[in-house]
C-alpha cells in the first residue's frame, strides 16, 4: 500500500485547526449578538425603544423632583366646597371601557355627568396603558381615531381628567406600570401645556367580576399608590375616586356596577361627578 506523504498530512492538519477556529469564531459572534427576550415576555412597544434608556429616565427624574415642592409634597386633591356643574363643563375625561359610561350614561338621562363630546376612549373600549403611544381615541368633536397626543394637541382641554391601568395591573409590575403612564403624561404635556392633568384612581371592582384572579381589588390599591405617587413626580394632581366607590367590604358593592363586576351604572358615576366637583383643582 502506498503511504501517504509528509505533506499531505501537513496539509490535512491544517485543514482540521482551520476549520476548527473557523467553528470557534463562529460560536463566538453569535453569543456576541444574541437578542435579549422582550421585557416581561411582552411584546415590544412600536416606536418606543428609548422608554427602556436610563438616560432619560434621570432626566425625567430630576425634573419630578423640582415639582413636588410645588405641590407641597402631595399631589391629592382635598375636599372642597362643591364647585357646581360649571366646573365639570371644563373637563375632558380620557380612559378606557370604564371612563366609557359617562357619556353613554348621560344620555340614558343621568344629566348631572358629562356629555360623549367631552369624553376620549377608544373605538374598541380598549385602552392598554402599555399601548399609550399607539392607541387611539374617538375624537368626539369629527368622529376621528387620533393618537391621545394627537387629541390633545387639538382640543386643549382645560381640565383633563386620566382613568387608566385597570388592565395593566393584571400583568405590568411597578416600574413598568409608572413609567409607562409617566411617559403618557409626557406626551400630553407636549402637545397641550397648559391642560391641567389629573390622575384618576382606578376603581374598584365587585365580588363577583369574573376575573378576580387577574383584576382584583388588592391589585386596584397597590396601583392606585403608584399612580399617586407619579402625580406628585410628575407635578400633576391626583383624584382617589375609589373612596367614594368601594363598600365597606373593600369591593364595590355590587348595585353599584352594570353587570359585568368592573363598569360603575349611572348611579356610581353621578357619586364620581360629585367627588369630582368637591375636590377641586386649586387655582
Amino acid at each position: 500500500m502506498k503511504q501517504n506523504s509528509p505533506l499531505f498530512y501537513m496539509l490535512w492538519s491544517a485543514a482540521i485547526i482551520l476549520c476548527v477556529v473557523i467553528s470557534l469564531f463562529a460560536f463566538f459572534f453569535s453569543a456576541c449578538t444574541r437578542q435579549t427576550p422582550t421585557e416581561k415576555g411582552f411584546q415590544v412597544e412600536a416606536e418606543a425603544p428609548e422608554e427602556d434608556g436610563g438616560e432619560d429616565q434621570t432626566e425625567t427624574d430630576e425634573n419630578a423632583g423640582a415639582v413636588v415642592s410645588d405641590i407641597s409634597g402631595t399631589a391629592r386633591l382635598g375636599e372642597t366646597p362643591d364647585a357646581g356643574h360649571a366646573y365639570l363643563d371644563k373637563f375632558v375625561f380620557l380612559g378606557d371601557s370604564t371612563t366609557y359610561g359617562i357619556g353613554y350614561y348621560y344620555e340614558q338621562g343621568f344629566t348631572d355627568l358629562c356629555p360623549p363630546s367631552q369624553v376620549w376612549t377608544p373605538e374598541s373600549g380598549t385602552l392598554t396603558l402599555s399601548y399609550y403611544n399607539i392607541a387611539t381615541v374617538v375624537y368626539p368633536a369629527t368622529g376621528e381615531e387620533l393618537t391621545i397626543a394627537e387629541a390633545a394637541a387639538r382640543a386643549r382641554p382645560e381640565y383633563l381628567l386620566i382613568t387608566l391601568g385597570v388592565n395593566g395591573v393584571s400583568f405590568m409590575d411597578e416600574e413598568w406600570f409608572t413609567r409607562d403612564y409617566a411617559a403618557l403624561i409626557d406626551l400630553i404635556k407636549e402637545a397641550s401645556p397648559d391642560t391641567k392633568i389629573i390622575l384618576n384612581s382606578i376603581y374598584p371592582v365587585a365580588a363577583s367580576y369574573k376575573w378576580l384572579n387577574d383584576i382584583n381589588n388588592d391589585k386596584i390599591r397597590a396601583a392606585n399608590t403608584w399612580i399617586e405617587k407619579l402625580a406628585e413626580t410628575a407635578s400633576v394632581r391626583y383624584l382617589n375616586s375609589f373612596e367614594c366607590l368601594v363598600g365597606p367590604d373593600g369591593n364595590l358593592p355590587e348595585e353599584a356596577q352594570n353587570g359585568d363586576g368592573i363598569h360603575l351604572n349611572g348611579e356610581s358615576f353621578t357619586k364620581v361627578m360629585e367627588y369630582i366637583r368637591t375636590h377641586q383643582y386649586p387655582e
